[in-house]
């Protein structure tokens, strides 16, 4: 029989999860992480199959996780440029109407890609003279820091290998009773997230 020790089965925190206190970053972003309002951490799914039997089917746990997506919420600023930096950024991953929209996505991401060797790469999108384009300046890592009811940093959730893959629109009213402020939602797709103590150089992953 298993006996179980209730004392050190415990919690060590006992204060509740406050939805006001975050704070968020993204390093191609520094105008929307400004007027961020919203943000989640998004949910985890692990797909599932089944054993099969002469009676019924035996549920055994999948091999592949599924991120949702990320979501921040933002309040747009009266020139909309923050509203611009997201808009270019998908631009450049669609460059609708010149492949250099793409190549100019590219560029914008030396300064975190200094040493990238572009010398034998074409400045035609999807084509490569000898060598396939670094996909790194397109893309870009994010961080949702959880905060104490004190406003300490607690936790850090970071986010890989970010980009954009939607943006909601601005409706403007001259019939609005009030004046409430443009918002707009951009979702991200992700390779994956991971949790860390704050200023950590290495994530952690809690089993039981």
């Amino acid at each position: 029989m298993t006996v179980t020790n209730s004392l050190t089965r415990q919690p060590t925190k006992l204060d509740y999860a406050s939805p006001t206190q975050f704070k968020f970053s993204i390093l191609k972003l520094p105008k929307v992480e400004y007027f961020c309002t919203s943000v989640n951490i998004p949910g985890v799914n692990l797909g599932e199959t089944t054993q099969a039997t002469p009676l019924k089917k035996i549920p055994v746990p999948g091999d592949t996780l599924t991120y949702e997506p990320l979501q921040m919420t933002f309040l747009v600023d009266e020139n909309l440029e923050n509203f611009q930096e997201i808009h270019g950024w998908l631009v450049g991953l669609g460059f609708p109407r010149d492949h250099r929209e793409f190549t100019n996505l590219l560029s914008s991401g030396n300064d975190r890609f200094p040493t990238r060797n572009t010398s034998n790469v074409s400045t035609e999108a999807g084509k490569s003279k000898f060598a396939a384009a670094d996909a790194g300046p397109t893309l870009s890592d994010a961080t949702l820091t959880v905060l104490s009811s004190k406003n300490n940093a607690q936790l850090e959730v970071r986010f890989r290998d970010v980009y954009p893959t939607g943006l909601t629109g601005l409706q403007y009213d001259q019939q609005a009773a009030d004046v409430d402020y443009l918002t707009a939602t951009v979702s991200f797709n992700y390779l994956i997230y991971d949790f860390a103590t704050v200023g950590s150089s290495t994530t952690s992953v809690t089993t039981s």
